[in-house]
This record gives C-alpha cells, sequence and structure tokens, in this order.
C-alpha cells in the first residue's frame, strides 16, 4: 500500500495517455490477437521487474494474448483509474489497493468474478482477503498480494540494552525505549504521523475510525481519544524520537531504521527487500518482526491491506475472457511463489507458502503477525477517511494543534464523506 514511488507527474501523465485504452483501440477486433493493457501500482524499481518475468511466461503459453504493462505510481493510481474508467478509456485489468475495490465497485467499474475462471481457485486463498474484495455479495478482485504492520525491531540494539523480547504493550515499549537509550545512545523508537500507522491505536482500543455497522462516525469517541492519546504520548520521552511532519517523514523514519540509528519502529512487509539493504540487517536475522504493541484493552491489532487485481467491467468480451485467463495465472500457486522470492512481498493463498518462500525470514515474521490483522470493513468510502487524519494529525504530532481540537476537525470532515452517518 503505502510505498513511495518516486515518479515525474508528466511522464506518468503521457504514459497513461498513451496505455489507458482497455479493450476500445484496434485490439479489440476478435480476429485478431487481444492485447490487454495492465495497471500496475508496485514499486517499479524493486517490485516490477517480477512482474514483466511473468507477463512473458504467460504470453508464451497463450500465443493469442499480449500483455501491455504500465507501471502507474500508487499515490496517482486511483485517481486516475477513477477518471479513465468514467470516460470508458479504462485498462482491463488493475492492481487495486484493497480499498479501492469496493469503492470501483459501488460505482459499476469492476466486472463481479463469481464462477469465472479468475476465481477457479477460491478456496486456496485466505478467506479474510477474499471477503475483502467483495462489495454487497459479490467478488470484485482477486488477492494478489497482502501486508500488515507489524513491530520491527533490531536485535542486536535490544539484546545490547538487556531486552530479550519484542514489547506487548505500548506501555511496554516506552520502559524499553528508555532502556535502550541508555544502554546504547540511540532512540527506542520512532512513531509515524501517518493515519494508517495510527489506525494500530484504534484497534488497540477495540474501536475504528467509524461504525459500519451500526453508521456512527467513532474518530471522536473517548476510546479513540484514548488510542490517539497513546499514540501521542510515544513522541515525547527518553528514547523516544520527536514526530517528523515533513512530507519525507516516511524516508526519515525507514533510513534511520536500515542503519541502526534507531531500534524500532513500525512498518509493513512492502518494505522487506529495503530493510535487507541497510547496514543495520546485512544480517537478515537480526531483524525482529512482532505484533504491533497491545493497547488498555490487551488487544493489538493491525489494517489488513494488500492488493487484489480487477478487471475492468467496460472492457468488450473478448478482452474480459483474456483478462480473466491473466488473473488466474498472475495469482496461481505457482506465480505467487515466484513474487513471495523475488520481493519477499506476502502470498494470499496458504499453498504459496512453500517451504522456500517460508525461508524468508522477513516473510516467515510477517506471516506470524497476520493472524492479528484486521480486516476493513467494506465500505467504499472507507479508505478515503485517512485524508482528513493525514491533514490533522502531523499538525497535533508535532504541538501544533491539540488533540480534541484536531480530532473534532476530523469528526467534521468524516461526515462529508460519509452522508448518513450519525455522531
Amino acid at each position: 500500500m503505502r510505498r513511495g514511488i518516486a515518479a515525474s507527474a508528466l511522464v506518468a501523465s503521457l504514459a497513461l495517455t498513451a496505455t489507458a485504452c482497455g479493450g476500445s483501440d484496434s485490439d479489440s477486433k476478435s480476429s485478431g490477437p487481444v492485447t490487454l493493457t495492465w495497471w500496475d501500482t508496485s514499486n517499479a524499481t524493486n517490485e516490477a521487474p517480477v512482474y514483466k518475468d511473468l507477463i512473458g511466461q504467460f504470453e508464451a503459453a497463450n500465443k493469442g494474448i499480449k500483455v501491455k504493462y504500465v507501471n502507474v505510481p500508487f499515490d496517482q493510481a486511483q485517481n486516475k483509474f477513477d477518471t479513465a474508467a468514467g470516460s470508458k478509456g479504462a485498462p482491463d485489468i488493475l492492481r487495486s489497493e484493497v480499498g479501492w475495490t469496493p469503492a470501483f465497485a459501488k460505482k459499476s467499474y469492476l466486472l463481479p468474478l463469481d464462477g469465472t475462471e479468475a476465481l477457479a481457485d477460491q478456496a486456496k486463498f485466505e478467506p479474510n482477503l477474499i471477503k475483502q474484495a467483495q462489495y454487497e455479495g459479490k467478488t470484485y478482485g482477486v488477492p494478489l498480494v497482502t501486508d500488515t504492520l507489524a513491530f520491527v525491531y533490531n536485535k542486536a540494539l535490544f539484546k545490547k540494552a538487556g531486552i530479550t523480547e519484542a514489547p506487548k504493550t505500548w506501555d511496554d515499549l516506552k520502559k524499553d525505549a528508555a532502556t535502550i537509550k541508555a544502554k546504547t545512545g540511540v532512540d527506542g523508537y520512532w512513531g509515524s504521523t501517518q493515519a494508517y500507522y495510527a489506525q494500530t491505536f484504534l484497534y488497540g482500543e477495540g474501536t475504528d475510525t467509524v461504525d459500519a455497522a451500526a453508521k456512527k462516525i467513532t474518530v471522536d469517541s473517548p476510546a479513540a481519544k484514548k488510542g490517539y492519546g497513546t499514540w501521542l504520548g510515544l513522541f515525547n520521552g527518553k528514547g523516544l524520537h520527536k514526530a517528523d511532519a515533513t512530507a519525507d517523514a516516511y524516508a526519515h523514519i525507514q533510513d534511520a531504521f536500515v542503519n541502526g540509528k534507531v531500534a524500532a519502529i513500525v512498518q509493513g512487509p512492502w518494505e522487506i527487500t529495503n530493510f535487507y539493504k541497510g547496514s543495520a540487517f546485512s544480517d537478515k536475522a537480526n531483524l525482529g518482526i512482532a505484533p504491533v504493541p497491545a493497547g488498555s484493552t490487551g488487544k493489538a491489532g493491525a489494517p489488513t491491506g494488500g492488493h487484489n487485481l480487477s478487471v475492468y467491467a467496460g472492457s468488450d468480451k473478448a478482452h474480459q475472457t483474456a483478462a480473466l485467463k491473466f488473473v488466474n495465472f498472475m495469482t496461481s500457486a505457482k506465480s505467487q511463489e515466484t513474487i513471495a522470492l523475488k520481493n519477499s512481498t506476502l502470498p494470499t493463498r496458504s499453498d504459496a507458502y512453500t517451504d522456500q518462500v517460508k525461508a524468508d525470514p522477513g516473510i516467515a515474521g510477517y506471516q506470524g503477525v497476520l493472524s492479528v490483522a484486521q480486516p476493513r470493513p467494506a465500505l467504499p468510502e472507507y479508505s478515503s477517511l485517512w485524508g482528513p487524519l493525514d491533514t490533522e494529525l502531523p499538525k497535533i504530532a508535532s504541538g501544533g494543534e491539540p488533540l480534541d481540537k484536531g480530532l473534532g476537525n476530523v469528526e467534521v470532515a468524516i461526515a462529508k464523506l460519509v452522508p448518513g452517518f450519525g455522531k
């Protein structure tokens, strides 16, 4: 989900203009080979090469189908697909972040996949991941990769401080951070001001930004305030790094961790390959992975993320048939094993967790925390609810705005995104 993909907006715009023709180009004629357009939102440097190799294998086995690959920066893809689909010019296949899938399904942009070749192996996938690909009882995506957040830590620094295990609660973390600072001179923890990362603190108090079933906004509830209060308290204290509210905060936190300048952060498996590139984790065994610490309720949890492969409903029959075959291939156990081995991403189906895949300590570690990951509600607007929080939380964390005022502003903004929800 949250990769810092850098790309020129102009280059991306030109590329999309040239390729976002889905099933409406000359290849839609049934007399010739079918050319599919796939918008992939993975990291263009670390992950995309593997997908390109798999496309070559697919084309070799399916002579009548060609796949036009387009890597679209993740942070631009949702709006670009929304615009393209609305004008009947979307790609045949989209690598859709799990939060986008119900939103696009609600607009009828995606093809229901139940009973199609794309979902022939549905029983092999984790049930919660299939559930996240559904909207109003129909399935609109096949899970390609999954992720969640974990507490990741530098085992050597923890050992040097005399700490033998990861903290179980946020209070434990505060104590550990102070000890690590005293014994090693390095900060024990650096937290993020991004809403997605702060979500774990809500789950730790048994709440969320909204209660979708009850149609209530809960981001300013007592439980949520307690969770965000805990989050805020982790930016101030011995061994706790101060908040970074700059545009480059993500990169700063990541760089400090992989180079041993901070002992622990909360992060997702999309950074496994980058962990290993850092000086602190040249020995992969030094990477510790544990569930995020629990809140006052004793609950520990993090959002379930990941990406589905979805098929554009506006493509013609020939393109849809070819797209279903391609999705089935890309989400097969063999393809997912290949992707996991080369990209260190988490498979979405049980039979792809082979012994070779689990030999990667990063994948094995994150697989162990998936059991406490919390699926998102099937609310099309859900992912957009983090937008107001991403505006207010950096202000709160840096001391520019009181917590109560910030959450009040968020509540007002969310009310506009989910009309009909009460407080």
